[in-house]
Formats: C-alpha cells, sequence, structure tokens
C-alpha cells in the first residue's frame, strides 16, 4: 500500500510538471492536471480522459503509462466537465469547473470503480453529500477524544449551507472537549499568574475560565459559522495528503490566509482574518481595564492565526493518523454526484 501511494504521489508530480512544462500559451487559458487510480491506489495507464462544455475546449487523451495526464489551454471563465473511462471500470464524471486565467488545477487521485460495484453505487445530490461530510465530520476525534471536525478528507467538494455552518460551530462550541480545553487553559493562568490580570482564588480562576471560554466560542462561531456565511466560504481545512511535501506546507500555512468560496474557487480567507480579529476584539473587552488596548487586540489575532498555521501543518502532517473515524470517508469516494 505504501508503495502504491507513493507511486500516486510520483504521478501526482510528473502531472504538474506536465502541466507546468507546457503552459497556456494564451494567458486567458488554464489547465487541468491529475492522476487516475483504482480503489486500491494502483495506477491506470491508458484511461481515456474527455472533456467538455466548451466547443473550443472539447477533447480527450489518454493518460501517460504513470496513469498521469494534463490538459492545457482550456478556456477559462467557462464551465466545463471531465469523464475519466476505462475497460472495466464505471465512468467518473466530474463537479462543474470554472478555470480562471493561468490556474493549474490539481484534480489528484481520480478513483475508477470497478464496474461490477457499480450496482450497489447510488447517485446522489450535492446537498446530501454534504450532510452526510458533516456527520462524518462530526465523528472524527483528535486520539479518539479532542473533537477534529473542521478538517475533510473527502477529496468531493461540495459547498456547506449556511446552516450546515452554524451546526458545526455550535457542535464544535458545546462539545465538551471545549469546556475542558478552557478550563486547562485558565488552571495554567492561575498557576502561573499571568494576563489577564484577574485574583487568585475560585473568583479569579472563574473569570479566567469565562475569558478562554469566550474566546474560544467567538472564534469558532465568528470564523466559523458567521463570516463564512456572510462570505459564501467554507471554513473546513481540506486535507491534501498528496504531492511533495512543500506543496503540502505550502498548502497548510497558507489556510488561514486562502480559503475555498462556495463556488468552489480559491479566495482570500476573509471569514478566517476577520474572525480572528473580531474575537480577539471581543475577548479584549472581556479582560480587565490593564489588559486591553488596540495593540493587545492585534497581537491576540495574530497569536490566533500563528496557532492556525501550526493547527494546520499538524493536521496535513501528523494528525490524519492520530485521527479516529477518518476512514469512513474512503467509501464515499464511489458515490457519483449529481445536480438536482
Amino acid at each position: 500500500m505504501r508503495v502504491g501511494r507513493a507511486l500516486v504521489a510520483f504521478a501526482v508530480i510528473l502531472a504538474a510538471t506536465l502541466a507546468y512544462g507546457q503552459q497556456p500559451t494564451n494567458p486567458q487559458t488554464g489547465s487541468i492536471v491529475g492522476v487516475v487510480v483504482d480503489a486500491q491506489d494502483a495506477l491506470i495507464p491508458g484511461a481515456t480522459v474527455k472533456i467538455s462544455g466548451d466547443p473550443t475546449a472539447d477533447r480527450s487523451l489518454k493518460t501517460n503509462g504513470e496513469g498521469a495526464f494534463a490538459i492545457n489551454d482550456l478556456p477559462a471563465g467557462t464551465t466545463l466537465r471531465i469523464t475519466v473511462q476505462a475497460p472495466g471500470f464505471g465512468d467518473w464524471n466530474s463537479d462543474a469547473i470554472l478555470l480562471t486565467p493561468g490556474q493549474i488545477l490539481d484534480l489528484q487521485s481520480i478513483k475508477l470503480i470497478v464496474a461490477a460495484e457499480l450496482t450497489s453505487v447510488a447517485a446522489t445530490t450535492p446537498e446530501k453529500v454534504a450532510v452526510e461530510q458533516v456527520e462524518l465530520a462530526e465523528r472524527q476525534r483528535l486520539f479518539g477524544v479532542l473533537p477534529n471536525f473542521y478538517v475533510a478528507y473527502d477529496t468531493r467538494f461540495v459547498p456547506l449551507s449556511p446552516k450546515l455552518k452554524y451546526r458545526l460551530a455550535l457542535r464544535t462550541a458545546t462539545d465538551p472537549a471545549s469546556f475542558l480545553g478552557a478550563g486547562f487553559l485558565a488552571g495554567i493562568d492561575q498557576a502561573s499568574d499571568v494576563a489577564p490580570h484577574y485574583e487568585q482564588g475560585a473568583s479569579g480562576y472563574g473569570k479566567r475560565f469565562g475569558a478562554a471560554y469566550t474566546g474560544a466560542v467567538t472564534d469558532i462561531v465568528l470564523g466559523g459559522a458567521v463570516f463564512p456565511a456572510l462570505f459564501h466560504q467554507d471554513p473546513r481545512y481540506f486535507y491534501k495528503g498528496t504531492g511533495s511535501k512543500k506543496s503540502r506546507m505550502l498548502h497548510a500555512m497558507s489556510s488561514p490566509f486562502v480559503a475555498r468560496g462556495d463556488n468552489g474557487r480559491w479566495q482570500p480567507n476573509y471569514s478566517s482574518m476577520v474572525g480572528d480579529l473580531s474575537s480577539s476584539a471581543m475577548t479584549n473587552l472581556y479582560y480587565p481595564e490593564i489588559d486591553r488596548g488596540v495593540g493587545l487586540v492585534f497581537k491576540g489575532a495574530l497569536e490566533i492565526t500563528g496557532a492556525r498555521i501550526v493547527s494546520a501543518m499538524l493536521q496535513e502532517f501528523v494528525f490524519r493518523k492520530l485521527t479516529t473515524n477518518t476512514h469512513h470517508h474512503s467509501h464515499n469516494s464511489k458515490a457519483r454526484i449529481v445536480s438536482p
């Protein structure tokens, strides 16, 4: 299995290299790359990749000996769709794709299902897939205890409705681990007698607990629901898992600053940046007067953002192996998403 994954990673890099090595001649075009594999991550050379949706884009090609393909000079701003076919396998159909000028869209590993298995595969709508993804995410726990609800391991992207965004935020904010985490931080502040400058004793601990929990909840609700619903952005971290370590590291480090919009496009992460600043400002009001100030608000926001970067790095390289119930997502790749 490790060898298979290594080959897939190599093929992904090869596909990207093909695209970069054949940059579109027209700056108003884009490229699509990917690797075709079976359910066991074995590469599928010679698979047929067809693209449709625009007369100037309609074409087909075969994957190379490493199962990789690269389609260049595709029109930007036009809805496109990809179909992948191989003997003995069922067809794979992409969701609608809208390229931006100069974009190289990496579809990563496209899994084909053996035709005999398709009888058990039911078509489903994007709305149903979104609900299913949230339900599965709510079972993900780091070390089997800590909530890890905001990480998407499913490679299919479907937008979350505002209702689902609020559901994830409230589920996280009210999880027992969130209360225990705030209590733990309050205990550390109490023992070290650091800012915020509250008195000692039960009263001081209660205030420290309130400050810690208020900061956590406002950041979760604002950055995970209110602003994502307002800016039409997805608050989840999308696990990459493939490609070079450098590409995965850049993917993780950029997550607080780049988000996936509900339209599927990558865009500035206003939800996270504004959410961190707003959360820090609200927490600042809860602190004693000696611990307030505009400078402290920005300092707090930077600390939250820094913590996000560290968390994303751990999510990409460490936490997947330590998170329970992520295996459920492997079954979802068999379901084909159809528009209602």
